[in-house]
């Protein structure tokens, strides 16, 4: 999905839910979310801030992790360079028992966490795929944000019912 079609996705979700974009203002989980230029990562709308504070109402909270998750992913085999900027809020959020889509913000970290381990360099299917490491630098920067909220990532994947699922969190921030 390209960067037009992300920022149409926001607008109609704000034309669906309008009272979301005043959702969560002064979470502190979100301390320091609208201070982020969004639009100048390759792909990411200007709007993530909009979508961060809407995963606080009731209402939009659904659709707002579902439009967000597509804003932050490039297709199914890709993320966003942005992401390794929105991680460090989507962990805050999903450490706060208030938060409606705290599940599946905990599904989105965990989808993060896949999308953040290393490509093998050697296996030219995998290279073909997901890229190589050296064109991804975000894969290694989410790593390094996971690693730095080690003790949250800890907290959040005992509450992970599958053990790949804890696995593969707890690997993203070095645990494993």
């Amino acid at each position: 999905m390209d960067v037009a079609a992300k920022e149409a996705a926001i607008a109609r979700f704000l034309g669906e839910y309008p009272q979301a974009a005043d959702a969560g203002r002064g979470h502190p989980a979100l301390q320091g979310c609208e201070d982020v230029r969004w639009s100048e990562f390759p792909e990411c709308p200007a709007g993530i801030p909009v979508l961060l504070r809407a995963l606080l109402d009731q209402e939009a909270a659904s659709e707002a992790e579902r439009v967000l998750g597509n804003s932050l992913l490039n297709g199914i085999t890709a993320m966003n360079a942005a992401m390794p900027t929105a991680l460090p809020f989507l962990l805050r959020l999903a450490s706060d028992p208030e938060v409606p889509v705290r599940s599946e913000l905990l599904d989105l970290l965990v989808v993060v966490a896949e999308f953040s381990e290393p490509v093998d360099a050697e296996g030219e299917v995998s290279v073909f795929w997901f890229g190589s490491d050296s064109e991804h630098p975000e894969r290694e920067q989410c790593r390094t944000v996971f690693t730095e909220h080690a003790r949250v990532v800890a907290m959040l994947a005992e509450e992970l019912t599958s053990p790949d699922r804890r696995a593969t969190l707890r690997r993203a921030a070095g645990l494993v």
